[in-house]
């Protein structure tokens, strides 16, 4: 697991401005600053992928230099997970997408389920697939659409891309889905009874795109 704020960086700014409560006024800022860290770990998992040689033509000769073999196929759930994985798609900009529409279905006695509803994507068969989602809670809506695309696609390599998880939320990842590899930007202890990420930063869609009905 690779966690983004344990290595100071510039992206703790970006993190920074995504928790406080002011910057959050301005939705374009909001989007800007999930696009940013999106292109930050997508340079970060750029180093775990396999690179053939290559010959470049210059216009003054020929160069050799190490690219990757085989783009990623970028997944996110909707809609929270839209600008972060356009920071992804920034740097991986020949990768394919895949997209899983997921919500959260409410008890009478309070508690909920997670269902996925609807997922769009190429074949994932022998990919390399990034899923990313801004906020790891509980961990169940990751692991549901992670076994669904599992469940259809002999997958050759799954990473999980969010910028703020509770540690609920990655210990249930990491028993459910032990070959995943995390890149998390930052891990909060608490998480509510209403599995709210304390601090964390809020609803990271409606902050985002605005209130939902």
């Amino acid at each position: 697991m690779f966690v983004l704020e344990e290595n100071n960086s510039i992206a703790n700014h970006f993190i920074a401005e995504l928790r406080n409560v002011e910057v959050q006024q301005d939705s374009m800022r909001f989007r800007r600053n999930m696009e940013r860290i999106g292109e930050i770990f997508a340079y970060e998992i750029s180093k775990n992928l396999v690179y053939d040689e290559c010959e470049i033509q210059t216009p003054l000769g020929l160069t050799n230099i190490n690219l990757i073999n085989q783009q990623p196929i970028l997944a996110t759930i909707l809609r929270a997970g839209l600008p972060l994985h356009q920071g992804l798609l920034n740097y991986f900009d020949h990768a394919g997408s895949a997209f899983i529409s997921a919500y959260r279905k409410v008890k009478k006695q309070g508690d909920f389920i997670i269902q996925a509803e609807y997922i769009s994507a190429p074949d994932l068969t022998d990919k390399v697939v990034i899923v990313s989602d801004p906020m790891l809670a509980t961990g169940k809506s990751m692991v549901l659409c992670c076994k669904e695309l599992l469940s259809g696609y002999n997958i050759k390599e799954l990473h999980i891309v969010s910028i703020i998880a509770s540690q609920e939320g990655v210990n249930h990842v990491k028993a459910n889905l032990p070959k995943a590899k995390l890149w998390i930007g930052a891990i909060d202890e608490e998480l509510t009874s209403k599995a709210y990420i304390v601090p964390g930063l809020g609803d990271a869609g409606d902050l985002a795109y605005g209130d939902k009905i």
